[in-house]
């Protein structure tokens, strides 16, 4: 039998309410996304203002990690779906409300499992049995000595609870270790907990598999795969991303049962980013989100349906059909450094005149440091020309903080 989803209408009594945990520039585009389906959207975020609160519906500013704040918002909402944004969410609270009858997408669980990296690293390479670089984890400055020592140079240090790649350094030498030390009690968040040490992986490329979890419309759950994503980091943070990244039939059949098991544990529905290192045939798993992920931005350019409209189906229980590429496309990151609470945008149109060629400005209302505030989109005849004319509208937009 079929599936029949039943959808209300927003700021009636019938409506179909999704309530954001995390109102960044990824969630703004899911929210998009589902109001284009008639849905009532809540954002929440510790900032007012933030990019989705401004084309939601309503929207609450509070720590996400304060669980009494958190429970008596979804109390007050009480939303169809919860749907948390970002990974530092008070997950314990998430996890009693599932149990009293929230739904969160994909579920508590994984919200939980991913919030660091501990979890989800021991779920893969522990009870999955999936490849991963050799790792320990210490929670002393002494037992991070000693794990450097076990993995062996070089090796890759972050703390398992952080974000766009705070706290990342890798350690080539022993002089760096006392350094990678206090970077990653920096980096993580509040400031303290474990770090991860990981063995150095001589991989050739890294990628991202969304993962789309989602109705078949027979009444039950089918894994769609996007084409992978490639991407470029600087200390851990994407910079770049491009797709379809080639890689060889082996490899991708190899990259695609791992992220189908790894989600297939965790369960629910929705995107997954699964990020992996590839060399050769040879693949490697790296880390999952349960939602869009950022290197997957370059999907709004890219694909017929990006990983928001894909989320935004999957999430409401509608099926998709297939997942079509329109050609090699890439994605820039607009980056601003510095301090402002009202960032304004000197635009080059000449960049935009290429075909093919996009600006998403995130509406960001403040920086404090190093924050990412756009991105330039692009296809092209090849990836080379795609990535060219990417970076060209990245680095046609002058941040100007004042």
């Amino acid at each position: 039998m079929p599936d029949f989803i039943e959808l209300g209408t927003a700021t009636t009594a019938s409506r179909t309410k999704v309530l954001f945990l995390g109102a960044g520039e990824l969630g703004k585009e899911v929210v998009l996304e589902l109001q284009r389906f008639g849905v009532e959207v809540v954002a929440c975020d510790r900032y007012a203002n933030a990019p989705g609160m401004q084309v939601a519906h309503r929207s609450h500013v509070f720590p996400m990690l304060d669980g009494d704040r958190l429970r008596a918002v979804i109390e007050e909402e009480k939303p169809d779906l919860i749907v948390p944004e970002i990974a530092a969410i008070a997950t314990d609270t998430l996890l009693a409300l599932e149990a009293e009858g929230h739904h969160v997408i994909p579920t508590a669980r994984a919200a939980r499992l991913t919030m660091d990296r501990e979890g989800i690293r021991r779920l893969a390479a522990e009870k999955l049995g999936l490849k991963t670089s050799p790792y320990r984890f210490a929670e002393t400055e002494d037992e991070f000595r000693g794990a450097v020592e076990a993995i062996g140079l070089p090796c890759v240090v972050k703390p398992i609870m952080s974000s766009s790649g705070k706290g990342q350094s890798t350690v080539k030498t022993p002089k760096d270790v006392a350094e990678a030390w206090a970077l990653a009690r920096e980096g993580a968040r509040g400031g303290a907990g474990k770090v991860i040490v990981e063995g150095f992986i001589d991989f050739d490329y890294e990628i991202t598999l969304l993962t789309v979890r989602h109705a078949d419309g027979a009444g039950g759950t089918k894994t769609s795969f996007c084409e992978p994503v490639g991407h470029r980091q600087v200390d851990g943070d994407y910079h770049e991303s491009w797709q379809p990244q080639p890689m060889s039939p082996l490899a991708r059949q190899r990259a695609e049962e791992m992220a189908a098991k790894v989600t297939g544990d965790v369960g629910g529905r929705g995107v997954f980013g699964v990020e992996m290192f590839v060399k050769g045939d040879e693949v490697w798993f790296s880390e999952v989100s349960p939602r869009p992920h950022d290197t997957g931005m370059v999907t709004m350019i890219t694909q017929d349906l990006s990983e928001f409209a894909l989320h935004a189906r999957a999430i409401l229980g509608l099926p998709i059909p297939s997942i079509h590429l329109h050609g090699p496309g890439a994605s820039y990151v607009v980056l601003g450094e510095g301090t402002s609470q009202s960032p304004r945008f000197r635009v080059d149109g000449a960049p935009l005149l290429a075909e093919d060629t996009a600006l998403r400005l995130f509406g960001k209302p403040e920086v404090a440091g190093h924050r990412r505030l756009g991105v330039g989109l692009a296809r092209g005849s090849t990836l080379d020309d795609a990535r060219a004319k990417a970076k060209a509208v990245a680095a046609g937009v002058h941040v100007i903080l004042e």
